[in-house]
């Protein structure tokens, strides 16, 4: 395949594929049920935006949402925020998952690094949700309460999170590779009665204690009245209390074999998220059992196009959103597929191993995978046998050019690459796959349906052909129905309506084409996103700057289309110290015991002083737009600057950044 370009047709979806693909089935649906015929998806996405009542309550009937009271009325003001979605609702997310159980296939299918395996039928999963279901209601955990998880990928983090929101309560989860630190920043705001641990994890052949973790998020965490801990590393655990194994826990209740599923309003609180701004604590997004019910329902079976029998994986940890999603996979009736481990160990054709020897269909996975592969020479459709593998989709980090070209150059060509942005703060994609559409290099391939996504320009316009703010100008119900701790709904506001008043403002860059394609290139504002991780440099900022050598400091990502991630870390130091090893060490090892390994800098440099504007904000945007080659009289205002001379070290790295890449 000689190079490509952006926009060159990559694929096109066959007469077998457009006949079989969910898409083609709901459009039949809505001629037959409702009267309306459209000839392509770019009418239909039309339709389905210019009238959300009508559309979504298409979307419930089509997915056969399982509720005991629907109401009559999908939308109730249509204004942002504050929109109210189905309020005669009654149902529950968890239900609705085990709506699709089925003797014909399993539930899930585990698999670790070093290769313990399971496979878990539906009257399994319904059976260990049940008795943990009791295990909570033993240790008082009641409707609205919260249970909060620090486990790896394994099934008894889908069922703690089956058995929680089954009874009505709010699950949480965060990956065991966060730090105390990280852990407790977003669990305190919450307030759980029951928490989840492991002892420890495995990963890259490496076991990680986390003993010691679990004593200091006890102790931060007062409100916790039992601990549940899945043994992966039979560590000690000395100092914990008040604590069971999960085994025993699910094992005094084992007569309990049916779930309970409690009917909760539409806007009921499902599971809280995390998702960091500049300034402050962890944003505790909370999302909704209706909301999210629907959403997942319409972009697993119609953006994505599971169908019963699917086997559908996403390389994931607990504290990114994705889990959530590949759990809501479910609901469409696939089979989950959870991985826990390095990708890489023992060598990176370890998960498309696992995809070959598990018969998966959907493979998702992350830019930085595909990077990954790509430098080790990994060579996937000559190894391994994946002609069950319908689609790859990949999400975290804008899709370059290279790496569609390198997929489509090493898995079999009927395979459908589906590129996907959305993010935590709504619990799905946005824009994202249509089957019965073709695939153009470096493009997503449009808006979701129901997804009023745009590009706005600086006045506020909308505009085709042009790099603009990435906004929503009108509401999905999988937007937050609100934070946690925020009763006049301030920090919500401000969080994605500062902008553009009553047009929600995500973050990112992205420019539609006339064709209704899509190309994200990267983030809008200087939140960091490493791996679909996003942490804010407030929480860096306090971690390296508790450092008793490190005065001040300022931290970006260089992640953008076509480039890859790289996040360096300035700091400036006390007189006379300087940036040595010993202390590159130590705050790479700070950063990665309290927040997390995706958060370590890929380098530090030593500066006399960070730049400010004259309120005493840093100036994180316009650094990371200088370090990315923009022009520094675009990128800054020295005038708004109390020490502008203190750009001066950012403009000569730029030099240098951009001479190793044109000799690279």
């Amino acid at each position: 395949m000689t190079d490509l370009k952006e926009g060159d047709l990559l694929w096109q979806p066959s007469a077998a594929t457009i006949e079989q693909a969910n898409l083609t089935r709901y459009m039949r649906w809505l001629a037959q049920h409702k009267g309306l015929h459209f000839a392509a998806y770019p009418e239909l996405w039309r339709w389905s935006v210019q009238n959300l009542s009508p559309f979504w309550h298409s979307i419930w009937d089509f997915c056969q949402i399982k509720a005991s009271a629907r109401g009559e009325i999908a939308l109730v003001d249509a204004a942002m925020p504050g929109a109210r979605w189905f309020p005669g609702a009654r149902l529950n997310y968890a239900e609705n998952i085990f709506a699709q159980s089925s003797s014909l296939r399993s539930s899930l299918l585990y698999e670790d690094e070093s290769g313990t395996a399971q496979e878990i039928s539906w009257q399994e999963l319904a059976a260990r949700t049940a008795a943990f279901q009791q295990a909570l209601l033993a240790a008082g955990v009641q409707k609205g309460d919260r249970v909060a998880a620090y486990l790896p990928n394994i099934p008894e983090a889908i069922i703690g999170c089956l058995a929680a929101v089954g009874l009505g309560a709010v699950w949480s989860s965060a990956s065991p590779d966060f730090g105390a630190k990280a852990v407790l920043d977003r669990f305190s705001q919450i307030e759980p009665k029951v928490l989840l641990a492991v002892d420890g994890y495995r990963y890259g052949g490496k076991d990680f204690d986390r003993v010691a973790t679990l004593q200091q998020l006890q102790a931060g965490l007062p409100t916790v009245q039992q601990t549940v801990i899945v043994p992966l590393l039979d560590a000690p655990l000395d100092g914990l209390r008040n604590y069971i194994f999960w085994a025993d826990a699910v094992r005094q209740h084992a007569a309990a074999t049916t779930p309970h599923f409690e009917q909760v309003p539409f806007d009921h609180p499902l599971w809280v998220l995390y998702s960091s701004g500049t300034t402050g604590l962890p944003k505790p997004i909370v999302h909704s059992h209706g909301g999210n019910l629907l959403e997942h329902a319409k972009s697993l079976t119609l953006h994505n196009d599971i169908h019963p029998g699917d086997r559908f994986f996403w390389y994931t940890s607990t504290g990114w959103m994705m889990w959530n999603y590949l759990l809501g996979s479910m609901l469409a009736g696939s089979t989950a597929i959870l991985y826990n481990g390095s990708p890489a160990t023992p060598t990176l054709d370890r998960l498309w191993d696992l995809a070959a020897r598990s018969g998966m269909t959907y493979f998702g996975l992350s830019p930085a995978y595909i990077a990954a592969c790509i430098n080790a020479g990994i060579h996937p459709k000559q190894q391994h046998d994946l002609s069950k593998l319908r689609v790859i989709g990949s999400t975290g980090a804008p899709l370059p050019v290279s790496a569609f070209q390198w997929i489509y150059e090493n898995v079999p060509a009927h395979v459908a690459l589906e590129s996907m942005s959305g993010g935590t703060d709504v619990c799905t994609a946005f824009v994202g796959g249509a089957r019965i559409q073709p695939i153009y290099a470096g493009e997503l391939q449009g808006a979701a349906l129901g997804a009023k996504v745009e590009a706005y320009n600086s006045m506020g316009q909308p505009v085709v052909n042009e790099v603009g703010e990435l906004v929503v100008s009108a509401p999905m119900p999988s937007m937050p129905v609100q934070f946690w701790n925020d009763p006049d709904g301030e920090r919500y506001r401000t969080s994605y309506f500062d902008v553009y008043p009553g047009v929600w403002r995500h973050g990112d860059w992205i420019k539609f084409n006339q064709r209704g394609g899509c190309v994200i290139y990267g983030r809008s504002d200087s939140t960091i996103n490493r791996k679909g991780i996003r942490m804010g440099t407030s929480e860096i900022y306090a971690c390296v700057e508790a450092i008793d050598q490190v005065l001040d400091s300022l931290v970006v990502d260089l992640e953008q289309l076509d480039h890859a991630s790289f996040m360096p870390l300035f700091v400036v130091l006390r007189e006379g110290v300087m940036l040595d090893d010993v202390l590159r060490r130590a705050i790479n090892q700070r950063l990665r015991n309290e927040l997390s390994p995706r958060h370590v800098p890929d380098a530090i440099y030593q500066v006399a002083e960070i730049p400010y504007t004259l309120s005493g904000k840093k100036l994180e945007i316009p650094v990371r737009r200088i370090l990315l080659g923009d022009d520094v009289e675009k990128a800054a205002n020295p005038g708004a600057m109390r020490n502008p001379q203190a750009l001066d070290f950012f403009i000569e790295l730029a030099s240098q950044l951009a001479a190793n890449q044109q000799s690279a």
